[in-house]
């Protein structure tokens, strides 16, 4: 069967903006007080939108260094851990690690595998919320700006310029701090709204069924 195609962004931009976070909800700790609030947040939520961010490779001979940002997020505050931090690694560590944290997310495959290399550890309750999309006729690429359009009723602004920017810098801009932490927020938004959503939706086909009980993906 041919698949459902998602809104364009032509057809996503007609939407009301996104309500994005506030700058005072976005934290990017530094210091031993910061970063013990943001594990003191992080390890008692049971949801936290996820995501990274990485400096782009223009050439093959550059290294790939990345992710360089671990973004997590609740549905009112989002926490930037930029991984240059040892404080930052030890609680990404902790957090990715936390069976009992759902991290939903997009477009996962990768950081499924530079994670683990860069952190020592393996991920655990991770949920790409593509395979949700898919299941449901969708391609396997949804992606945040089409999910929030289908589940939100918003649009969601990507810039290109920020998104290829050095992730690896000492001080995250103001444009960068936005851009990962709505990346995260959005996540855990459509996580909340999810379920509303697929109720609305034709009933998904035996086949799927069973495959989303494989993944471990309630119905």
């Amino acid at each position: 069967m041919p698949r459902i195609k998602p809104p364009s962004k032509e057809e996503s931009a007609l939407l009301p903006a996104y309500a994005g976070l506030p700058d005072s909800a976005i934290h990017v700790p530094q210091n031993d007080a910061e970063f013990a609030r943001a594990r003191q947040r992080l390890l008692t939520a049971p949801i936290l939108g996820f995501d990274t961010e990485s400096k782009p490779i223009f050439h093959s001979s550059q290294p790939d260094t990345g992710p360089h940002v671990v973004q997590l997020a609740t549905e009112s505050e989002a926490w930037l851990l930029q991984l240059h931090h040892p404080e930052a690694m030890d609680l990404a560590r902790e957090v990715l690690a936390d069976v009992h944290i759902c991290k939903p997310g997009f477009g996962l495959d990768n950081d499924k595998q530079a994670l683990p290399r860069k952190l020592g550890v393996g991920l655990r309750n991770i949920l790409d919320l593509d395979r949700i999309f898919k299941h449901h006729g969708y391609g396997s690429s949804v992606g945040v700006r089409a999910a929030v359009a289908l589940v939100l009723g918003q649009y969601f602004r990507k810039s290109k310029k920020t998104s290829t920017s050095n992730w690896a810098v000492r001080q995250l801009s103001e444009s960068q701090r936005r851009y990962a932490a709505n990346d995260a927020h959005a996540a855990a938004r459509i996580h909340a709204a999810l379920a509303d959503w697929e109720s609305r939706q034709p009933p998904v086909p035996a086949k799927a069924r069973r495959a989303r009980a494989s993944a471990g993906i309630s119905t």
